[in-house]
């Protein structure tokens, strides 16, 4: 048995110098060149392996390098050589991993790596839910409803963080300025302000500034345009009586352009949500609004959020003229990695796996591709969730519908082996492909969906030609890609006089566009009359279901 060795000093590799005079003539051309073809940290990593091979051969007439190290005599450093350079930590432990001590530690630290990584897929794992359980279904439904408000706004981190520092800034110099936020819709943006208000109010709290008054509004709610300002009067200072000839809007001028009486006054958050519905044909609500920021003693602080993207460059052009235009901040559309993530994270706070996999990635890949909007992303998941539990329904219905015929049956003939069908117990990628469907009903899908194969076939080598090339080609190329995609799929292609007479019927149907004047149909230049993310899902769908 194999004990192992003391260990040795610690010299450097290169400073050992063994003799050759052992080894066989023949085979010192390939030692030689395999040494200067590895490197330093390659012929480290080449001993270590080969250690425990060279102690366990005693009789091999090599003469391994372990067992010129770990002799009882130590080696005398030359002197000429150089003197030793301490590589790092890391390259030093593996130079110095010459007993088999070492080589046993590394083999059960691997161990003990490879057993805690399954343990911890074990407990990552979850159980997959029962879809006939009431209870598991509405409680998959409220973790995907629009209204779940999540404790954190994922993907969204460093729109938060300009946010929350835009403000900052305003309360440590008090000093008034506007915000524009802007999105497509379903992007975060009033999820995200919420979120801001909060950590704003704690921060002032603990860095010792007066709490701003926040006042957050829809303008949607309004009866008149014209009622922010009493909205906003109402939140500055208290309720009083005036005279009916003042306005609000008025007051609030006056009062920002004096200086106020108490030397500390609270500065006052204003959060306008769907901002375009101030938008008024003369644009003065608007407009007076934003300059409400810039009076001397103004404590305003006004963070207004729309989809429109240019709203301030159309609608606010004198702003820009008198050095008052508001920054802006845009809340662009999630992209599929994004909408996985959320929709994770969602379904994290379930104790049971509900959806599969690819059919959240199709979900995301549709809604990306579509419009970003995560909010449609949540309703079709939970369509699909419905779909689910209609198709359990209706199986059920159909097993419990003649249990008079059933028995006749079971007493007339022989048992047969009984075939258990699989149970479906998550939401899986057809019903998925059907909520999407049912989301993105349109012509083109509907047409495309009801298509014999070789035309389908067609439209797909299109896709594929036009994606990697030019938007249009000839009748020539998209057969070559058609011939392609029929040779890869195993199925007969068609002749040539019958793929013009194809695409002719698609052109016909507006999916394709035949253009040129050429008498040869092979010269037609041709093209995609639709869109191919329609085509793209149509076919998708079709193969899902």
């Amino acid at each position: 048995m194999f004990k192992p060795s003391a260990p040795a000093h610690n010299f450097h590799c290169r400073e050992f110098k063994p003799s050759f005079s052992r080894f066989p003539s023949n085979t010192m051309p390939a030692i030689a060149k395999r040494s200067l073809e590895l490197n330093d940290d390659e012929v480290m990593a080449v001993k270590s392996e080969n250690a425990p091979e060279a102690v366990g051969s005693a009789g091999n007439s090599t003469p391994q390098r372990r067992k010129l190290r770990s002799s009882s005599s130590p080696m005398k450093l030359s002197p000429i050589s150089k003197p030793m350079k301490l590589g790092s930590p890391r390259r030093r432990l593996s130079a110095c991993a010459n007993s088999s001590a070492n080589g046993i530690e590394k083999y059960f630290s691997q161990k003990k790596v490879q057993t805690f990584c399954k343990s911890v897929e074990k407990s990552v794992d979850k159980p997959k839910w029962d879809p006939k359980d009431v209870k598991q279904i509405s409680e998959a439904k409220e973790a995907l409803h629009v209204s779940t408000v999540p404790s954190t706004v994922s993907c969204r981190e460093d729109e938060q963080k300009r946010v929350l520092e835009f403000c900052k800034a305003c309360i440590e110099q008090e000093k008034a300025a506007s915000l524009y936020i802007c999105g497509c819709p379903g992007t975060g943006k009033s999820l995200s302000i919420e979120k801001v208000k909060q950590a704003l109010v704690d921060w002032a709290g603990e860095a010792g500034f007066q709490e701003p008054d926040v006042l957050a509004l829809n303008c949607s709610s309004l009866t008149k345009t014209s009622d922010i300002f009493s909205k906003i009067l109402g939140k500055d200072q208290p309720p009083k009586k005036v005279k009916s000839t003042t306005s609000a809007l008025q007051l609030l001028q006056n009062l920002y352009s004096q200086k106020p009486q108490t030397s500390r006054r609270k500065m006052a958050l204003i959060i306008a949500d769907e901002l375009d519905f101030l938008i008024t044909k003369d644009r003065a609500v608007l407009h007076d609004l934003f300059m409400l920021t810039t009076y001397p003693f103004s404590r305003c602080i006004l963070i207004g959020v729309a989809n429109a993207i240019d709203l301030a460059d159309r609608f606010l052009p004198r702003l820009q003229s008198l050095n008052c235009k508001p920054m802006v901040i845009t809340f662009r559309a999630y992209n599929v990695e994004q909408i996985i993530r959320i929709l994770q994270e969602r379904l994290m706070t379930l104790p049971h796996t509900v959806f599969q996999p690819q059919a959240l990635e199709l979900c995301a890949r549709k809604v990306a591709a579509a419009s970003g909007d995560m909010r449609k992303a949540l309703c079709i998941c939970r369509s699909a969730i419905e779909i689910l539990e209609a198709e359990l329904k209706e199986s059920n219905d159909n097993l419990n519908s003649s249990p008079v015929v059933d028995a006749f049956f079971e007493q007339q003939m022989a048992p047969a082996p009984v075939v258990k069908k699989p149970e479906i117990d998550i939401v899986k990628i057809g019903h998925m492909a059907a909520a999407l469907s049912k989301t993105y009903k349109s012509p083109v899908v509907d047409t495309v969906q009801c298509l014999p194969q070789h035309q389908q076939i067609i439209l797909c080598s299109a896709v594929k030609l036009f994606r990697r090339k030019k938007k249009d080609s000839t009748v020539t190329e998209l057969n070559k890609s058609y011939i392609d995609i029929c040779k890869s799929t195993l199925i007969p292609p068609v002749g040539v006089f019958e793929f013009s007479s194809m695409c002719r019927v698609l052109s016909d149907q507006g999916l394709l566009k035949l253009g040129g004047q050429c008498r040869d149909e092979k010269s037609k230049r041709v093209t995609l009359n639709v869109d191919e993310a329609d085509i793209t899902f149509a076919l998708q769908v079709r193969t899902h279901i």
